[in-house]
């Protein structure tokens, strides 16, 4: 039996009883910045995959390797089509807040990271390039303090260094730092102690 205290508080049934004003899962009156680009580019694929399906085998017979993958991006293809009539018939919002809404600070600043990341990850190797990227990524992009982000940087780039290299055994760009004699040193020393 549900005590009244424990029950759930009833869902919404118009404009009036949601904290925005607006009909649950209503369409928005006004397309969003972007979403027209993002419909064509859906619709593009969906028909470039429906092409892709079709030479697998053609229309042979309904049991031919690529009448699945068809009949799959057949509807695929009708729908992000269907998404884009509908995408385009709503009125655009102003063009302004295309970067406000689709490249805030945040995001443009990750992509710089990423970017300097790959750059200097063959010269520099792994190790630093991650220590720097992982703390100047937690210290701008989390808003913490200096402390915090060499903190959490260096005890992720330990976990993850870990891992890959040591129990999975993957081969990471060297770089400036000494992994191999670091890596025959720890050998070394775990090895006497057995």
């Amino acid at each position: 039996m549900t005590h009244p205290e424990n029950a759930a508080p009833p869902a919404p049934k118009s404009a009036a009883d949601t904290p925005s004003g607006k009909t649950p899962n209503a369409p928005e009156a006004h397309r969003r910045p972007g979403e027209a680009v993002f419909a064509v580019l859906v619709a593009l694929a969906s028909l470039g995959l429906l092409y892709s399906a079709y030479g697998i085998s053609g229309f042979e017979a309904l049991s031919a390797p690529g009448s699945v993958p068809m009949a799959t991006t057949a509807v695929m293809s009708i729908a992000a089509i269907a998404v884009l009539i509908q995408t385009l018939r709503r009125p655009a919002r102003d063009a302004g807040s295309f970067f406000r809404v689709i490249l805030p600070p945040n995001v443009i600043i990750a992509v710089v990271l990423l970017v300097l990341y790959a750059l200097a990850l063959n010269p520099l190797g792994f190790l630093p390039t991650s220590a720097v990227f992982l703390i100047l990524s937690i210290k701008i992009l989390g808003r913490r303090t200096w402390g915090f982000s060499a903190l959490v940087g260096l005890l992720s780039l330990i976990a993850i260094y870990l891992i890959f290299r040591i129990v999975f055994t993957v081969l990471m760009p060297a770089g400036i730092v000494p992994e191999g004699e670091m890596l025959a040193w720890l050998r070394g020393l775990f090895g006497k102690g057995v």
